[in-house]
């Protein structure tokens, strides 16, 4: 016993085998088991963190995280609206939306940057060819969008944007491979019919339609139906921070349009119509780029947690919001139309957060409806007859 006993101990004494502490009476075998955040290097420490302007939401609870990112879209956005509708009101102004995407480009990339270096980790996760991609789709999405508006008025323009549901979902399909249910296919169904019924409505009370600016809105669509999938696939691969993203898409992308500028001399009369109005151009845009700023990094924070069709359905039921406060604040014809589509709009968006909350949320079919009557009236039945 002796023996065995000093081999075992001899054993034990090896590299890489657990420690054995005797004492006079008993034996104790110690495991030191690292921890998590021992065992992780610092780059991998804050996978599971998501930090939304120097607030970690990884400490809330998921319906807190997604009350409180829902509250900063819709108070960023709505503010972000009303200064791009009153900056493209200016007139004279309408030519130069490519400019508005520059400066705003220029601005998202040192608000990116000052956030990056008030946090820890500053290493870049996403390689820079992905990057690339995302920031072509980027200066597709907000700088289509902003041009259209020099053709379209801004409810018809926000109105085509709602209409990006169904692109989304079939995005995920194709880049990610999901599989949607029934009832997320009726929620984009109902949010897309209800926005197209607004746009008819809009179309008979006020008509403001050009040709360039449907093809320039709709190509603005496509991408920004394809860039919240590719967006959440390398977030999700490789770990990606909201303040990462968003600094090298949009610096990457400002490089692009202003290539695209100097190419088509459109720097030139920009800069030298700005230049006249300073406060109504350069002073909306900080204040428009730094609501978009703050506005995009919760929309990021969304598609992280919850995935990027929530985020659209979140970002379109804002963009609804956003049409009502145009009317409010920007002299517009009325019809009732608009209301019975944003309701067709609502349902949608029921349905939406109703296929997330299937497993809490029990609503009653139809054949359980008709089996609970059939049971109550033979209850009925029966009581009487006692």
């Amino acid at each position: 016993e002796k023996q065995a006993e000093d081999n075992s101990s001899a054993e034990c004494s090896e590299p890489g085998a657990m420690d054995l502490k005797f004492t006079s009476s008993r034996k104790y075998i110690s495991i030191s088991v690292p921890s998590k955040s021992q065992a992780m290097s610092p780059h991998i420490k804050s996978v599971d963190d998501v930090v939304v302007l120097g607030m970690n939401l990884s400490k809330f609870s998921k319906p807190t995280q997604f009350f409180i990112c829902v509250s900063g879209v819709f108070m960023f956005y709505l503010i972000y609206g009303y200064l791009q509708e009153l900056i493209f009101s200016v007139e004279g102004f309408k030519p130069f939306g490519w400019y508005l995407t520059l400066v705003q480009f220029g601005f998202y990339s040192i608000f990116g940057l000052i956030e990056l270096q008030l946090i820890q980790d500053k290493r870049r996760r996403i390689p820079g060819k992905t990057y690339m991609i995302i920031a072509f789709l980027t200066v597709g999405t907000m700088g289509l969008s902003n041009t259209s508006l020099g053709y379209l008025n801004y409810p018809t323009q926000v109105i085509f944007k709602c209409c990006k549901l169904i692109p989304v979902m079939i995005g995920g399909v194709f880049i990610q491979g999901k599989r949607y249910n029934i009832v997320d296919v009726s929620a984009a169904l109902c949010m897309s019919l209800g926005l197209i019924w607004f746009t008819l409505a809009d179309s008979t009370v006020a008509p403001n339609f050009n040709l360039t600016g449907v093809v320039l809105i709709s190509l603005a669509l496509c991408a920004d139906a394809v860039i919240g999938n590719v967006q959440e696939k390398a977030m999700k691969l490789h770990n990606g921070s909201n303040s990462e993203m968003v600094l090298y898409s949009y610096s990457i992308g400002f490089v692009y349009i202003l290539f695209g500028l100097t190419c088509t001399s459109g720097l030139s009369p920009a800069v030298a119509f700005c230049s006249k109005h300073p406060v109504q151009t350069y002073g909306y845009a900080f204040l428009f780029s730094l609501t978009g700023y703050f506005g995009i990094s919760f929309v990021l924070a969304l598609i992280k947690i919850f995935g990027a069709l929530l985020a659209v359905t979140v970002t379109t039921g804002r963009k609804a919001m956003t049409i009502v406060l145009s009317f409010l604040f920007f002299a517009k014809p009325f019809t009732l139309q608009y209301v019975w589509s944003g309701l067709l709009v609502v349902l949608g968006i029921f349905l939406n957060v109703y296929s997330k909350n299937m497993d809490k949320i029990k609503l009653p079919s139809l054949l359980g409806l008709r089996k609970k009557g059939m049971e109550e009236r033979k209850s009925r039945t029966l009581s009487q007859t006692v």
